[in-house]
């Protein structure tokens, strides 16, 4: 889909090279540019995240691969960085000067609290960016503190996924262009404002009077028809029956369908009540069996897998899941009608690109 369009990543962690990696899984030549150091930061030598990129190496502290990465610039769509507000500056990367070698680059820019913030200069994690936000405050049941979601919904959800969004929206932009006019832009995107506006939907229901501030008296994170229940061998399911028609499938199938008390489905009063009888219901029998009986249903009720058991399911028939020589990942999402089979690219090793590309910028420079 994005065959064609070069992007330039600059080496970084979190959603800034995974928004890079989405880039390429669509299709994007994805010149990663990798630090000189072996080994630098927390990553493997071939992370999963660089599948499908090229890499080549660079002293950015250095003016000659400065200038380098400048000829790079000159040749590609977009470029992607997650550094802190300032420091491509202080590198001589900044949009200003990369708009001069290239006026229509789109420049992505992806940090925690924006570029221009109370807290931009701030160091901050995931969990502190969606806990500002207000995205972190139904992630608990009542009476518990808020999980941390591991990543997905601040570096992933708000985070990468809206810097793919912004860069997609400028690349189409550029496209439909009048005239002359260049078309660079900045794509500031910031995990808290992505975080905050995945909350719209919520928002939406608070509108009808669904969601309340009170932990435990929203729609989603009070009742007992949509929570995680712990079962007799320490497995988790999952039950979120919220539609009237799946919530009598899902007592019909538990024998529970005569009992006055969970026929009152939305009796608040009722749910931390309900949800204790149903823990005692669910640790009686393995995962299993609650797989088992549930199958098939509307009931709206699944196992909790971890990946390496979401990879052996019968769902994965989609090849949603792969193991490829660098571990087991999930596949390119999403899909495309006409689309070639997906095979897992390989992640390359840090500056195994760098002959070719520096030839090919010779060869355009002369």
């Amino acid at each position: 889909m994005l065959t064609g369009i070069r992007v330039i990543e600059i080496e970084g962690l979190g959603p800034a090279p995974f928004a890079a990696m989405m880039l390429a899984d669509l299709g994007a030549d994805v010149i990663c540019v990798h630090r000189k150091a072996e080994g630098a930061g927390l990553m493997p030598a071939h992370p999963i995240i660089d599948r499908g990129k090229r890499s080549i190496t660079l002293d950015l502290k250095s003016p000659a691969d400065v200038e380098t990465l400048l000829h790079l610039v000159e040749t590609a769509d977009a470029l992607v960085e997650g550094f802190r507000p300032g420091v491509m500056e202080r590198l001589g990367l900044g949009p200003i000067t990369c708009h001069a070698r290239n006026p229509d680059l789109i420049y992505g820019r992806m940090t925690g609290w924006g570029q221009d913030s109370p807290l931009a200069e701030t160091a901050g994690h995931d969990l502190n960016y969606i806990a500002l936000s207000g995205a972190l405050w139904y992630d608990a049941t009542p009476g518990t503190p808020p999980q941390p979601p591991a990543t997905l919904v601040g570096d992933i959800g708000g985070g990468a996924l809206y810097l793919v969004a912004g860069i997609l929206a400028a690349l189409v932009r550029r496209e439909t262009r009048h005239g002359d006019t260049p078309a660079g832009c900045v794509v500031d995107a910031a995990i808290y404002d992505g975080s905050a506006h995945m909350m719209n939907l919520l928002m939406t229901l608070q509108q009808a009077g669904q969601f309340s501030s009170l932990r435990g008296k929203s729609l989603l994170d009070g009742p007992h028809w949509s929570r995680c229940y712990v079962c007799a061998d320490g497995g988790y399911i999952s039950v979120q029956c919220l539609e009237p028609q799946f919530y009598a499938e899902f007592l019909s199938r538990l024998d529970l369908s005569e009992d006055a008390q969970f026929a009152r489905q939305h009796d608040k009063s009722l749910w931390p009540v309900l949800g204790a009888r149903l823990a005692g219901i669910f640790a009686a029998q393995p995962r299993d069996h609650w797989d088992r009986l549930f199958k098939g249903s509307d009931a709206c009720v699944a196992p909790v897998l971890s990946p390496i058991e979401a990879e052996a399911h019968p769902m994965n028939q989609r090849r949603t899941w792969v193991t490829a020589e660098n571990g087991l990942q999930a596949a390119a999402a999403p899909r495309f009608s006409g689309q070639d089979s997906w095979e897992v690219p390989p992640a390359p090793a840090r500056g195994q690109h760098n002959s070719e590309i520096l030839a090919k910028l010779r060869q355009r420079q002369r």
